[in-house]
């Protein structure tokens, strides 16, 4: 998962950016407003971190020009301020929760996670990625001019590859999150179910699901050159 952050505070954005990187996601780390919404243009983030105070222009805007833009992304807002009219007003644009600093970095880690699983879970359950989405509702799979029906498992077991995009991921926690187990025969039918997922997104040249020897796997996507 990706995440938007906006910090002007050098060293504080660092700070928060490595945090949030160990923990399991993919960020882009801007310095002032204008720099977040390209970044936000072309990144195409899962959720927005946005700081208030910023140069160039201020989370406020930002987060407007954002929710015009795309209006389910979440936002998430850091400020110094615990104005109740500055609280207001970020709810308004259709702010998902606000952050007043001092804080501890787990805490917005937890406040991620939290909108992340939110998001997810009232969503129509369509994932998409580089030129491929995923309905788990009616499993199927539209890859390029190509359409798939998938198997219940296919569809969950692409899903996890999805959500965890460009992240290791050990055999055996695919085992315990798809199968609910870690199992040797279940490895051997997951081998073969992840070479169907390959045959299914080959169109899509822009991703490849990867083994990673002694580890696992990884679900990349390469970039598109501009």
């Amino acid at each position: 998962m990706k995440v938007l952050l906006a910090e002007d505070d050098r060293d504080f954005g660092n700070i928060l950016s490595q945090y949030v990187t160990i923990s399991g996601f993919d960020v882009a780390l801007a310095r002032d407003g204008k720099e977040a919404w390209e970044m936000f243009s072309r990144e195409k983030p899962d959720i927005c971190v946005l700081d208030v105070m910023m140069p160039e222009m201020d989370g406020f805007t930002l987060g407007e020009k954002i929710k015009e833009a795309q209006p389910g992304v979440p936002l998430i807002y850091l400020t110094a301020k615990s104005l109740k009219e500055d609280i207001v007003r970020g709810l308004k644009i259709g702010a998902d929760d606000y952050i007043t600093k001092p804080f501890d970095p787990d805490v917005l880690i937890l406040r991620i996670n939290n909108i992340l699983k939110r998001v997810y879970s009232s969503s129509n359950d369509e994932y998409k990625i580089s030129d491929t989405v995923l309905n788990i509702n009616n499993l199927e799979l539209a890859c390029g001019n190509t359409r798939e029906k998938l198997t219940l498992k296919e569809a969950q077991l692409l899903r996890y590859f999805i959500v965890n995009k460009n992240k290791v991921l050990a055999r055996e926690d695919i085992l315990t999150e798809i199968w609910g187990e870690d199992d040797y025969f279940l490895g051997r039918s997951m081998d073969v179910f992840i070479s169907r997922l390959r045959k299914y997104i080959s169109e899509d040249k822009n991703l490849d699901i990867r083994t990673v020897r002694g580890t696992g796997f990884i679900l990349e996507e390469i970039k598109k050159e501009e």
